[in-house]
């Protein structure tokens, strides 16, 4: 039996996360059951992590055996044609035994998109957070590099989480741009906690209101108080960029 690593992307809008959970629809139990058609037989997927109901992927990606012959890179056009139009599956490869989606990681990259305009396009709607209120721009991005680094982010752990061992990450960069109409924020680290992407963005929210200076960052990284932190920012304006191994 093969194991197999797919790279996917999806619209989470309709999707209560990754995970699968009795009763719900979500994008490893919707991935699974098409695998499961495809084989025969039980196939499990296992995703590099789990992303939140709501939020999408540019880049995530699984790994799973299969022991249906059909040649990897004719993997995806065999689910794409039984996945809903949500979820596209961009390109599957054979990978050592040994490999895993989660385990085997070294990185992750995620981006935040806040539309700053007043009227948020409707066809946006559900890809970034209308934010039209005033920011000081300048100080969100004064402060985003200030997560870099290797700490312990208990402070920004979002609540029922389930990390049962250290809650200390790398974040290898940590940035804030404008473009356009949007502000992106894009951070890559070796591993993220429940909800700690959103959790850091509501920080540099505020920040940019006038709550946070710049300067209370590397307080708030040692309180180890998630009431120190800011509002967890809302799931839509969330993507998994990428993965490395």
């Amino acid at each position: 039996m093969r194991k197999l690593k797919m790279t996917l992307a999806y619209d989470g809008t309709e999707y209560c996360g990754w995970q699968i959970q009795p009763d719900q629809i979500t994008v490893q139990g919707t991935l699974q059951a098409i695998l499961t058609e495809i084989d025969g037989a039980p196939v499990i997927a296992h995703g590099s992590g789990r992303t939140d109901a709501g939020v999408h992927a540019l880049g995530q990606v699984a790994s799973f055996k299969l022991g249906n012959p059909m040649p990897a890179e004719n993997v995806p056009r065999a689910m794409n044609h039984l996945l809903p139009d949500s979820i596209r599956v961009l390109h599957v490869e054979e990978e050592a035994p040994d490999f895993h989606a989660s385990w085997s990681a070294v990185s992750k990259t995620y981006e935040y998109r806040i539309w700053r305009e007043e009227i948020c396009p409707p066809f946006l709607s559900r890809y970034v957070y209308p934010h039209p209120y005033p920011l000081n721009e300048d100080s969100m991005r004064q402060a985003a590099p200030l997560f870099e680094g290797t700490h312990d982010f208990c402070s920004l752990v979002g609540a029922g989480g389930d990390e049962k061992q250290t809650t200390v990450r790398t974040i290898f960069s940590s940035q804030l741009r404008r473009d356009g109409d949007c502000l992106i924020y894009r951070v890559c680290g070796d591993g993220f906690l429940y909800r700690m992407v959103r959790n850091i963005v509501g920080t540099l929210l505020d920040v940019g209101r006038g709550n946070l200076k710049p300067d209370d960052i590397s307080h708030l990284l040692k309180s180890n108080q998630r009431s120190e932190a800011g509002a967890t920012a809302p799931a839509r304006g969330l993507f998994l960029l990428e993965v490395e191994y």
